[in-house]
């Protein structure tokens, strides 16, 4: 297993759509071991393939307090989505450090494939819920940030540019 590369929000690559996972062999298990190891170092409770610039529909989530409970969703779909809406505190590892406020359905059912290609369901509400509408914009190119104001965006962006500025200064002078 590796650790592997998130991208880094404004990265273009953030906003390509993923395309159905077609093939259920070895690599696409060894991906999955990859981007959990990356979830659980980086610290996070999900991680979408496309963060690791991989564009197929692949999620991992952990909403687990003990870091054991891994569920893996590919070519998820959402089949169902309740009326009553919550407001949560999202946070994304492509966008480091930064938190705020998205209003997203309160319970959602979720349609997808297994590691194996079998297709499940299941029925989420709370911090799992909010986990896979997250995951699931990830594949569909779309960063929580982009639920924000354009001024909130903004000030993201330019933060989190200086700071990859300030990081390559750094790599640049070792």
């Amino acid at each position: 297993m590796s650790i592997l590369n998130i991208l880094r929000y404004p990265d273009p690559r953030l906003h390509k759509v993923a395309k159905p996972v077609t093939v259920f062999d070895e690599k696409l298990k060894q991906l999955v071991a990859d981007m959990a190891e990356t979830m659980y170092d980086a610290p996070g409770v999900g991680l979408a393939a496309s963060q690791v610039d991989v564009h197929e529909q692949l999620v991992v989530i952990d909403v687990s307090e003990t870091n054991n409970q891994l569920q893996v969703f590919i070519n998820p779909e959402i089949i169902w989505s309740s009326e009553e809406r919550k407001v949560y505190d999202e946070g994304c590892l492509s966008v480091p450090g930064i938190y705020d406020d998205v209003e997203r359905p309160s319970e959602v059912k979720v349609r997808a494939l297994d590691i194996e290609g079998k297709p499940f369901e299941l029925y989420a509400d709370g911090l799992l819920a909010v986990c896979i509408q997250h995951e699931m914009d990830h594949l569909k190119g779309k960063v929580f940030v982009e639920y924000l104001s354009p001024l909130k965006r903004n000030r993201i962006k330019a933060k989190l540019q200086k700071e990859e500025r300030e990081m390559s200064k750094k790599a640049a002078r070792r």
